[in-house]
Formats: structure tokens, C-alpha cells, sequence
């Protein structure tokens, strides 16, 4: 276990950055509608155009920081 290239700390940020990812991807679905006619101004809120994108950079970032941590 000690020659391993990833910490087990390392593995728990991996984790967190990948259940962010994830979490952001749900804020991010819905707004569906039955009729192709209707216009959904639903898709146009603060949710989808700024706290998703924002939770899934986020957890891309966690991520990055778990892999590129130095071992100590």
C-alpha cells in the first residue's frame, strides 16, 4: 500500500470531487415539457446557467487537486 501513486486521502477527494460532479449534473436536468409547442422559460433560470456549472467546475477542480496532491 505505500508504493501506491494515490493517498487514501487522495482517494476520498477523488471521491468528493467525482459525488460534486455528479450532484451538479443533477442540478442541471429537468425542465422537460410534453408539448414541443410550449416554451419552457424553466430552462433559463439560476439554477441551470450559473449554480450547476458552477458545482461541476468545482468538483472538476477537487478532482485535479486530488491527483496533482504530492504524497506525504
Amino acid at each position: 500500500m505505500e508504493n501506491m501513486p494515490i493517498t487514501a486521502k487522495g482517494l476520498r477527494l477523488l471521491l468528493a470531487g467525482l459525488i460534486m460532479m455528479i450532484s451538479g449534473y443533477i442540478l442541471l436536468s429537468g425542465g422537460g415539457v410534453k408539448d414541443p409547442e410550449v416554451f419552457n422559460y424553466a430552462m433559463f433560470d439560476f439554477r441551470r446557467l450559473v449554480a450547476a456549472p458552477v458545482v461541476i467546475l468545482s468538483g472538476i477542480v477537487i478532482i485535479i487537486a486530488a491527483i496533482m496532491r504530492k504524497k506525504e
